[in-house]
């Protein structure tokens, strides 16, 4: 279990660095084409995340460039300097450079860009690591089960409000892979059923304490 030594706050290691993921939806707002009725979207999926905006990139720019210095052209200047001004933009043209070199310190591959109906940051997430083939999701999952916890308290201690979204990514996948199980088990719809770690479980729960999940 992390401590508070360092702060009032609990202690998280991100699976993919904040400031990688800041970036890309910074990115996302300050170049989309605000002609576009399309809204800048990010995604989370079990290998990836990736975030979206209507837009593309300027004619002096190709995907290429992006992977190495190249200038700053921002497709909303009226945006760019009020990000650059509250800190959210630390110089121009450097913001693909920097989650290039903070995923590679992460020991995670290099964010993708591309451009279809619009521009595309594709952030791949780890694989095959202590955790086998158990998502992010449920390794989440895993380490806020400490004791028994009812659906609810288990998906408030996750801050999910969707039930069905908290149901297809954490609690079944958790349930299938026997890492968790129900208390109540020959009653599965009771009022008072709650959802503890199996030996499976806590055995996965320690090997991710262990490699700074929590």
């Amino acid at each position: 279990m992390g401590t508070r030594e360092a702060g009032p706050q609990v202690p998280v290691a991100y699976e993919i660095p904040r400031e990688v993921v800041a970036e890309a939806i910074v990115n996302a707002v300050a170049h989309r084409d605000y002609a576009s009725n399309g809204s800048v979207q990010v995604m989370q999926f079990a290998d990836r995340q990736e975030v979206w905006n209507p837009g593309g990139l300027p004619p002096s720019l190709i995907l290429a460039k992006l992977c190495q210095p190249h200038g700053s052209v921002p497709g909303n200047p009226f945006l760019a300097e009020p990000l650059y001004l509250t800190k959210y933009i630390e110089r121009m043209g450097t913001g693909t450079g920097d989650m290039i070199r903070r995923c590679r310190e992460a020991g995670l591959p290099e964010p993708e860009f591309s451009v279809s109906d619009g521009f595309v940051i594709t952030l791949r997430r780890k694989a095959g690591e202590v955790t086998g083939e158990v998502t992010g999701e449920v390794q989440k999952l895993i380490l806020v089960c400490r004791v028994a916890l009812s659906r609810k308290a288990l998906q408030e201690a996750l801050s999910l409000k969707g039930e069905e979204n908290f149901r297809t990514l954490y609690l079944v996948p958790a349930l299938t892979a026997a890492l968790i199980e129900m208390t109540i088990p020959d009653k599965p719809r009771s009022s008072r059923q709650q959802y503890r770690l199996t030996a499976k479980g806590m055995a996965l729960r320690a090997k991710l304490i262990q490699k700074g999940g929590t």
